[in-house]
């Protein structure tokens, strides 16, 4: 699906975004001292652009910190004169967009609670309407691209072209290393439909865990993400939300200091050469992969006529454990990752059941 959004590129309203764009900051601005102090300490890094806070925190339950408010804006707009550092904070209204501009924020961000509900988004377009701010949007927290895409075009709707979109990870109910669940599909599939749409990675609600931010933030810089939102705290253990995910200044320096920056293309001709001869190679297996799925669908085929013949039900939960049981332990023996060989059979399975129910479907139309 394609969209016609108007976007400004990310070097045009921020030069200084040419390497990747650094937000940092607390998850929530919690007093003055705590929010000038870390201000300070990451703006003596020269390497962070933006600084973020957290002013209204939209929480799980009613009794946790939810923000400082207006008081925090002005701790905000404080910081940001004695720094130099741009601000940005996340507004979930019309109301926060009007408070939000008058202490002067650079940039606005709209987050995934809020991104997940267009009448949301829509009562801040129409805040927004004929005022010149970036906004960034985060996605929503199911894995729905359409509903991060709806978001951005009801911004830009309202007159803004300066847009970025963050991931952030979506929500899952199993089990995960991180926090949010990555998808780097879902963000993947957003820069191939909008390939003027600068894209960043908040790595730090991805991960839920300091210890895990440096490799996602790395992984995004490799997919071609322009910038990192990373949230650092003076005293991140005392922090009174997400402590676990925040880091300090000097970590913060750490990690930066650790990213590689990797080119896209390279001009060396016998590495051009090398990598076609590969993705050749690449080309003529997922042919045959192709191939050897179809033919597996033309049995699956047969299965569903030999159950309609006899009717019997498509779903066998006692061979569905089979193939998973058998599968997953043959694809770790030749250094398959068992998740990635579980989605893949699940997809696979998923397919099975359609033909099927299909073939089933049509023989129940021709008895009637």
């Amino acid at each position: 699906m394609s969209t016609d959004l108007q976007i400004s590129s990310l070097t045009s309203w921020f030069p200084s975004a040419k390497s990747p764009l650094i937000i940092s900051g607390p998850c929530g601005a919690e007093t003055e001292k705590q929010v000038i102090e870390t201000a300070v300490a990451i703006a003596e890094l020269n390497k962070v652009n933006v600084l973020r806070a957290g002013i209204w925190k939209p929480r799980t339950r009613p009794d946790s910190f939810e923000g400082a408010g207006e008081n925090g804006l002005k701790w905000l707009e404080k910081a940001k004169k004695e720094t130099g550092l741009k601000t940005t904070v996340e507004v979930a209204n019309a109301e926060h967009v009007k408070l939000a501009l008058k202490y002067n924020v650079d940039i606005l961000w709209i987050g995934a609670r809020t991104t997940v509900n267009p009448f949301y988004v829509q009562e801040i377009a129409d805040a927004l309407e004929g005022i010149d701010v970036p906004v960034m949007i985060k996605n929503p927290l199911s894995p729905d691209l359409q509903l991060w895409i709806g978001a951005l075009e009801r911004i830009n709707r309202a007159g803004i072209t300066k847009l970025i979109a963050v991931h952030r990870g979506f929500y899952s109910y199993s089990n995960s290393t991180y926090r949010n669940s990555p998808q780097w599909q879902i963000p993947i599939e957003l820069m191939q439909t909008i390939p003027s749409l600068p894209v960043i990675c908040d790595p730090s609600h991805i991960a839920g865990k300091r210890d895990l931010i440096l490799q996602l933030a790395q992984q995004a810089l490799d997919l071609k993400m322009c910038g990192l939102m990373i949230e650092s705290h003076i005293h991140p253990d005392q922090a009174l939300s997400d402590a676990a995910q925040q880091l300090t200044p000097v970590a913060l320096s750490e990690l930066l200091n650790s990213l590689v920056l990797r080119v896209e293309k390279s001009d060396n001709i016998e590495f051009q050469n090398t990598l076609e001869l590969l993705r050749r190679k690449i080309d003529k297996i997922d042919h045959h992969l192709i191939e050897t799925i179809a033919f597996r669908m033309q049995i699956v085929n047969k299965i569903g006529e030999y159950k309609s013949d006899h009717n019997v039900t498509i779903l066998q939960l006692e061979r569905w454990a089979q193939i998973i049981n058998d599968r997953i332990p043959f694809g770790n023996n030749l250094a398959l990752n068992p998740e990635f060989v579980k989605l893949l059979f699940q997809l696979i399975h998923d397919e099975s059941i359609r033909i099927q129910t299909e073939i089933m479907n049509s023989s129940v139309e021709i008895k009637t």
